[in-house]
């Protein structure tokens, strides 16, 4: 059983996180999508509470092939897609096949070079490593601002927007991810190149959206490699951000989806 939440009316919206998260990520901007569309936000299998799936390769490309059957079998048809990191991939890898008719991404991943590649999948180690081995100080740690801060520092631009509540779902969610270590490596396997065939993707609305605090997929350089491959789209830098945007500016994340869902509608 794939664990997701549906709210709302209207066009569709399918909300995709990351490694290591669930669909409670969204939660900050999720009523806000929701009072014009019907928005569904996913676990991914081996995420969240969502088990592993028979088949599924988790990774960019694998969950895209399997997220374009689920969507199939629910009788959702050409969603707007919003990925954050390796949801973000999986939504330009919808896009470029035509299963996608818009894609908002937060940070996604594959515009990295083999340095970067190497660091995020490094950093990303030593934060599972640390939500499994030290989740019952953690939890209390989170309670305090400042020890939200110190944990959730790396993922967040002001981590202390994040609540108590919110931070130790967050991080029984690290800890929990069954198909954490075979996401993590298949990114090795996952680049986007700006010589790359596009496919579908300039033919509909694309924003790729940055933190400029993001330090697990390095702003600096991973923005750059997106705006040199993927030209056709709108590039947006989110300042004061970190690598999960939407509780550093809600209001922000969600105008941005909003803006290229009423793009595609006008197209």
């Amino acid at each position: 059983m794939i664990s997701h939440e549906r709210r709302g009316s209207g066009a569709p919206i399918v909300l995709v996180h990351g490694i290591g998260s669930r669909w409670q990520v969204f939660e900050p901007v999720l009523d806000r999508l929701a009072e014009s569309h019907e928005v569904v936000a996913i676990d991914l299998p081996g995420f969240g509470a969502s088990p592993l799936v028979d088949g599924v390769r988790p990774g960019p490309q694998g969950y895209a092939d399997w997220l374009t059957g689920w969507l199939a079998d629910n009788g959702i048809e050409r969603p707007h897609v919003v990925g954050s990191s390796m949801g973000g991939g999986i939504g330009l890898e919808l896009g470029r096949r035509g299963v996608a008719s818009a894609v908002t991404a937060f940070s996604p991943v594959g515009f990295w070079r083999a340095p970067g590649l190497r660091w995020t999948q490094s950093l990303l180690s030593v934060l599972r490593v640390a939500a499994v081995t030290s989740g019952p100080l953690l939890d209390r740690v989170v309670e305090h601002p400042v020890g939200r801060a110190v944990a959730l520092g790396s993922m967040f631009g002001h981590p202390t927007r994040v609540s108590p509540e919110a931070a130790r779902g967050d991080l029984a969610g690290l800890a929990g991810a069954t198909a954490f270590h075979a996401a993590r490596n298949d990114f090795g396997r996952y680049f986007v190149a700006a010589d790359g065939d596009p496919g579908h993707l300039p033919e509909i609305p694309v924003t790729v959206a940055w933190g400029t605090r993001d330090v697990v997929l390095v702003h600096r350089t991973q923005s750059a490699q997106a705006r040199r491959a993927l030209p056709f789209a709108r590039h947006v830098d989110l300042p004061g951000c970190g690598h999960l945007p939407f509780s550093d500016d809600p209001v922000t994340c969600a105008r941005l989806v909003l803006e290229d869902a009423t793009q595609k509608e006008h197209r």
